[in-house]
């Protein structure tokens, strides 16, 4: 005999889901959403907000005044930025327009059974970076304070995955206490460095012992890579706007205003310190910074500062990694912001992460061809067009011919960027090749 409670685990499991969603709210990880539950201007722009100001972003900074000296990475940390901004904010206003999530909007583009690959690949490519992160903050903990790595960096992935779990709205809070956090301590070390130096010989210092190692190209790719992935899907949150202006508004609040904050803090202290050999995922960081001045209650301060600024980032990576498997699966953000998170520790707690970060940065130069062919498609080709097919070929051919030119700049002209060669080359490959198959079709 077949034992009736099987059956009614499935309805028990849904009826669970809508309870936790009536609470929490839905995140309509399979439909738009509706007009009645957008979120206010100062909600979507603490979420964005609270995304690229992280200490990641000061190391990003540090990265690139060692490798360029401190004027040429200004001036690639600027213009990176407003490319950033150009890129998010046109992704960001379909995602509002249409109300639809990265996957949906993929939808359309590649396909009801092609979207599966971006989508896929970008969440996937997420939740490595939600682990990388984790990872980050346990090792930090474990060497500044002699803590054991395992146990603080499982602690730090639990306390995400509960910050994701309550959704967009998590998202707002800890956005909220994250930005202040930041904009008061980043601001303190960048001007307590600086103090030790002068302006003047800040804006002169040439790079990492004296030499400059860095091309503007090679440079530009650091910034627009460091937040590609998540930029690309942006509708994952900008969906949640109101209106247009509210969109840009959070999209100008991180690119360039917060990435730009967080790679000037690590920028600014890497080059008045001048320290020969620094090493910003080590200890020549901000959080190294004020552990270093030896005062207890900085030290405090410094340890609940890293676990609030990096659970920021974890949880916006993990939400966008569980709202684009959720809809591959068709299941619920929630759910799999637990399933995946609890991946992501593991991968963070057996310290394989670090070998993750090249190969990561290595396959973001398949993401933005795919952002580029969807601008050109909804903003060119095909204004306004819905789901209408399951597979759409001329987007992935032109996806292929981003991503190969991308590998050969990597490969064979790595002074250039490779991020901005292969997004140009796949959109201008989307909108020839789109053109061919529209006079194919008229003829």
């Amino acid at each position: 005999m077949s034992n009736p409670d099987r059956h009614l685990e499935p309805e028990a499991l849904e009826h669970l889901e809508e309870n936790i969603d009536h609470t929490l709210g839905e995140e309509y990880e399979h439909e738009p959403v509706p007009a009645r539950a957008r979120r206010s201007m100062f909600s979507v722009t603490m979420v964005w907000m609270g995304f690229p100001m992280i200490i990641t972003g000061a190391m990003t900074g540090s990265i690139l005044v060692l490798g360029m000296g401190f004027s040429q990475a200004l001036k690639a940390m600027v213009i990176g930025n407003l490319i950033m901004l150009c890129y998010v904010g046109a992704l960001g206003l379909l995602g509002t327009r249409k109300g639809m999530n990265f996957a949906l909007l993929a939808s359309i583009v590649f396909g009801r059974k092609g979207y599966v690959f971006a989508s896929g690949l970008l969440s996937t490519l997420l939740l490595g970076w939600y682990a990388v992160q984790t990872g980050i903050t346990g090792a930090l903990v474990s060497s500044t304070y002699e803590l054991n790595y395992v146990v603080m960096t499982v602690i730090a992935g639990l306390l995400y995955i509960g910050i994701t779990f309550i959704g967009v709205r998590g998202l707002h809070l800890i956005g909220t206490v994250s930005v202040p956090l930041f904009v008061i301590l980043g601001l303190w070390v960048a001007g307590d460095a600086a103090a030790s130096s002068s302006w003047a010989e800040i804006m002169a210092y040439p790079g990492n012992n004296g030499a400059a190692t860095m091309s503007m190209g090679v440079g530009l790719t650091v910034v627009i890579a460091l937040f590609i992935d998540a930029g690309t899907v942006t509708a994952d949150f900008n969906r949640w706007a109101r209106d247009d202006a509210s969109s840009l508004v959070a999209t100008f609040s991180a690119f360039p205003f917060a990435n730009l904050v967080a790679m000037l803090v690590g920028g600014v202290m890497t080059a008045a310190l001048a320290v020969p050999d620094a090493n910003p995922f080590g200890s020549d960081n901000m959080f190294g910074y004020m552990n270093a001045q030896q005062l207890t209650w900085l030290s405090v301060l410094a340890f609940v500062f890293l676990y609030v600024n990096l659970g920021s980032v974890c949880a916006h990576c993990l939400y966008n990694a569980a709202t684009g498997w959720s809809r591959i699966l068709r299941s619920h953000m929630r759910l799999f912001a637990i399933l995946l998170g609890i991946v992501g520790i593991v991968i963070a707690a057996t310290n394989v992460w670090a070998f993750f970060i090249q190969w990561l940065s290595l396959l973001g130069i398949l993401v933005p061809p795919i952002g580029a062919i969807i601008l050109v498609d909804q903003f060119i080709i095909r204004k306004g067009s819905q789901i209408d097919t399951d597979w759409r070929g001329t987007a992935f051919a032109a996806w292929a011919c981003g991503s190969v030119v991308a590998f050969l700049v990597e490969w064979y002209a790595p002074q250039m960027s490779t991020a901005i060669s292969a997004g140009l080359v796949g959109g201008i490959a989307y909108l020839v090749l789109s053109k061919m198959a529209g006079s194919r079709t008229s003829a």
